[in-house]
């Protein structure tokens, strides 16, 4: 800033280290600490303040950010050391706090050669490629060299968009579009008879709850059916390892979409019981802005002038940065084998009426003056709490602190999971609600949904 005065002039920092108060940094002043921001602000006329600390995580964030009234004064950061390394910024670079800052940021270590193992020069499948998750899978396996990156999807744009970033970003790397639905058997049985993927990362869902309330067989469609047809494949044509992504909303689950995503489950784990290829289950809570997500309808509400809708004061979420989450997906993958299921330390729940107020303060108005927060009630399928573990399951720490992996009950014989995906398969096409409901009961013996025709058709 000093070598390009046009963007401002530094009148002095700010620090909490005792030892640096009153001591000068090329000839500007060390003020004070956090407490004395606004003080000092008011006082010296401030315009700005800046958090330069590329290093520090949610916790100091928000501590520091608490004392700065963004009505009177534009608060902005460094990008994180994450974003430098990963060239999304550069260090001189400067940007608004977001909300991912005050609850992610949260630099996740990884075993970069454990990962090299099992990616480095193979074939990597990622369905559901052009997703929140899936697109960031694509950004982090680009960089392991892969031989070739197949992405898959439904949504031609999403493809297109990934594909734009990928090859801009590795021009060298072979990369595939495959406009394709999981749900088509024929079409995923052409895709590894002609492209033998050796490493198949499974993101492709439907994930919407309410939305799944009201079109339930789609929801069994693609994310049960959906994932027994990849896992198959990738068993009958010998690949090395197939990491599917799962969600908390199958612990205990009172949606359709928890259902599906937990039968899915199951199918994975008795299909893994009898193949060579490593298959491994990644269940977390909510990622941070993904597609369809809380955080982007808030923004949404806040931009129109609310007012933000909380469904109920009391409700609370896990949340995860998408690329914290992907490093824990690639980093279990190195882990799977057997069916697997593992579990990401989400950190603590958040309230979701605790997000809404700081997303407000964000944009520089007051909550419930401002901006009103207007309280809906829960949703069908929706729970105030979520949970990663059944009562029957057992935590076991891995290498990863942050991953753990799941002692779970014996996987279905093979009698009983080709029995229950042909009942399936017919009562999604004959939209057979009564055999929807007692395969539920059959196969997730804690669940509270009551599968019925939705919004269609009543």
């Amino acid at each position: 800033m000093s070598r390009r005065p046009e963007n401002g002039l530094v009148i002095g920092f700010i620090d909490d280290s005792p030892r640096k108060l009153r001591k000068r940094i090329r000839g500007v002043p060390v003020l004070g600490n956090t407490d004395e921001i606004m003080a000092l602000v008011e006082k010296m006329d401030v315009k700005r303040v800046i958090i330069a600390i590329p290093s520090a995580d949610a916790a100091t964030l928000r501590r520091i950010f608490s004392k700065i009234d963004v009505g009177k004064v534009k608060a902005q950061t460094l990008p994180s050391i994450t974003e430098i390394m990963d060239g999304k910024a550069k260090l001189g670079y400067l940007r608004e706090i977001n909300i991912e800052d005050l609850l992610g940021r949260e630099s996740v270590r990884i075993d970069v050669n454990s990962l090299k193992g099992y990616i480095v020069g193979r074939t990597v499948l990622v369905t559901g490629a052009g997703g929140s998750i899936g697109s960031e899978l694509c950004r982090q396996i680009a960089p392991l060299k892969p031989r070739r990156l197949l992405l898959a999807g439904k949504g031609e744009n999403s493809i297109y968009e990934i594909r734009q970033e990928i090859g801009s970003l590795f021009p060298d790397l072979d990369l595939c579009q495959l406009i394709c639905d999981v749900a088509d058997s024929s079409r995923m049985r052409y895709i590894f008879e002609t492209m033998k993927p050796e490493v198949i990362f499974h993101a492709a869902a439907h994930k919407h709850v309410p939305l799944m309330e009201e079109n339930p067989t789609e929801a069994f469609k693609v994310n049960s059916i959906g994932t027994y047809n990849v896992a198959m494949l990738a068993s009958e044509f010998g690949a090395e390892t197939m990491v599917v992504i799962s969600t908390d909303k199958a612990v205990k689950p009172s949606s359709v979409m928890g259902v599906s995503k937990r039968i899915a489950e199951e199918f994975v784990r008795s299909i893994s019981s009898r193949s060579k290829t490593r298959f491994g289950i990644v269940r977390f809570g909510n990622v941070l802005g993904s597609r369809g997500s809380v955080i982007p309808l808030f923004k949404k509400q806040i931009q129109s002038g609310g007012p933000v809708t909380v469904t109920d004061p009391r409700m609370t979420r896990y949340f995860m940065t998408i690329p914290e989450a992907v490093s824990l997906v690639l980093q279990a993958g190195a882990y799977s084998g057997g069916g697997d299921v593992f579990v990401l330390d989400m950190g603590e729940p958040v309230k979701i009426s605790s997000l809404a107020n700081e997303m407000i303060t964000l944009a520089g108005y007051v909550p419930q003056q401002e901006i009103e927060i207007k309280y809906t009630g829960v949703r069908p399928g929706e729970k105030l709490f979520e949970e990663l573990v059944l009562t029957n399951e057992e935590f076991i720490q891995t290498k990863h602190p942050k991953i753990f992996r799941l002692k779970t009950k014996e996987a279905m014989d093979e009698t009983t999971l080709f029995s229950i995906v042909s009942r399936l398969r017919a009562a999604v096409d004959n939209n057979d609600f009564e055999e929807l409901n007692k395969i539920t009961a059959e196969i997730v013996d804690d669940a509270t949904v009551k599968i019925s025709a939705g919004c269609d058709f009543r």
